[in-house]
């Protein structure tokens, strides 16, 4: 993929992957000629070293901002440099890079402005814990009702995106905690549209992810309350 033509960004939040982020970034490359920006959100590893050392654009966060505040540095920053489209994907090696090209396709041809790679479209034999499966299912079901649009994996942080969208991101209506079920509901009410593309991802071992303990009754929480909060906005506001 020549990045040329159309200025493409992979932005890549980051905290503590030091190991990990080696790999997913050498993935990268072998789909993508495109540039690489990883976002060390207040990483105490060597997350940034091994990123640098393999030509990414580094940026790094002074302490631990969480992943909606990392991602979105990585939009402010792709947009002053004249990035045209972006890419987000996980450091963790979740996500397949060999999907990149799939994801950006649609919004490149201006069939969508923004694609949510799905784990569960396809022939993809992903399995969720259960309690993130409730979840899942539960804000399919909410984004579904609100936007008339079925979206089978309405948590994927697997995106491709325009600069109408990343403008979107980089303002202050995207949430900077667990941007998710919600922005799929922003950007709907203010006029972008969007598609799901399947996707391969993978079910990680030896990770504590951010979903676990008790982490998911905060999300929930959290994830409502933006939603309710997204509904009382009127649709036009935050558009780029």
């Amino acid at each position: 993929m020549n990045n040329e033509p159309y200025r493409l960004a992979v932005i890549i939040p980051a905290y503590n992957e030091a190991g990990r982020i080696t790999s997913t970034i050498s993935d990268v490359r072998k789909y993508t000629g495109s540039d690489i920006i990883v976002i060390s959100d207040g990483s105490t590893d060597g997350t940034a070293e091994e990123a640098r050392a393999l030509g990414a654009k580094v940026l790094e966060l002074p302490f631990n901002l969480g992943y909606g505040a990392a991602l979105q540095t990585g939009f402010k920053y792709a947009l002053e440099r004249g990035y045209r489209y972006a890419v987000q994907m996980d450091a963790d090696g979740q996500h397949d890079p060999s999907a990149i090209q799939a994801l950006i396709e649609p919004v490149l041809k201006g069939d969508a402005d923004m694609t949510l790679g799905s784990r569960f479209l396809g022939g993809g034999d992903y399995k969720a814990p259960f309690a993130r499966r409730v979840g899942m299912a539960l804000f399919s079901v909410i984004v579904r009702v609100i936007t008339g649009r079925k979206v089978t994996d309405p948590t994927s942080g697997f995106q491709a995106m325009n600069k109408r969208v990343m403008k979107f991101y980089a303002s202050d209506a995207y949430p900077v905690d667990y941007p998710d079920a919600d922005v799929i509901i922003m950007l709907h009410r203010r006029g972008f549209t969007f598609r799901e593309i399947p996707v391969t991802m993978k079910r990680l071992h030896g990770k504590v992810s951010m979903h676990s303990g008790l982490r998911p009754f905060y999300y929930t929480f959290k994830m409502f309350l933006s939603i309710f909060v997204t509904l009382l906005r009127s649709k036009g506001e935050g558009k780029a």
